[in-house]
């Protein structure tokens, strides 16, 4: 029997948005993925509490954007009380023994990698997809994270969820521009 291979897209989602819901159809069809769970996280340790919605409130932002079946909009951070990602990833790991999974980033999110918690122990957890985005593209590839995987980038992001770690695939593609800070912002007007 295949195993089920899953995306983690992990994040604030304050709030989801379509950006999001692309982001998860794009990773479904180009690394064939059976689902994606987007991760809501009870309070990103690399961002301020001020202006962060409650977690009730994002999760409901997040079923209402995710409008699709192979998506599934998860609180696992706040049952477990993981607050850092790659522990957070590590009890999935642990619980799912039967799933392929692989992480998803947005090109941005590469170029902040190295500020991440035991950065370097994630990527030996699980492959990373990460997602072309405006204005991140050539930081990403150029930057600190990409430099130290180098090696480690696959070419054929389909056979990505089945490839032991460490691995990387750069997604490019039609991106979407939607932004939760610039949401934020337009709501506050």
């Amino acid at each position: 029997m295949a195993r089920l291979r899953v995306g983690l897209l992990g994040g604030s989602f304050n709030p989801a948005h379509d950006g999001h819901r692309h982001v998860s159809l794009w990773a479904l069809r180009a690394l064939r993925l059976d689902q994606v769970w987007w991760l809501i996280s009870p309070q990103n340790p690399l961002k301020p509490a001020a202006g962060m919605a409650p977690l009730a409130q994002r999760m409901a932002s997040a079923r209402a954007a995710a409008r699709h079946p192979a998506i599934r909009v998860s609180d696992i951070e706040d049952r477990l009380g993981t607050r850092y990602t790659v522990d957070t990833v590590a009890a999935l790991c642990r619980r799912h023994r039967d799933i392929d999974f692989v992480w998803l980033m947005g090109a941005d999110i590469l170029v902040q990698l190295p500020r991440w918690r035991r950065w370097t122990d994630l990527t030996r957890m699980v492959p990373i997809a990460v997602l072309d985005r405006p204005g991140y593209a050539y930081a990403a590839l150029a930057g600190r994270a990409a430099q130290r995987l180098r090696r480690f980038r696959v070419r054929n992001p389909g056979d990505l969820a089945q490839t032991r770690p460490p691995a990387w695939a750069f997604l490019w593609g039609r991106r979407h521009t939607a932004s939760a800070t610039e949401i934020r912002a337009r709501d506050r007007c």
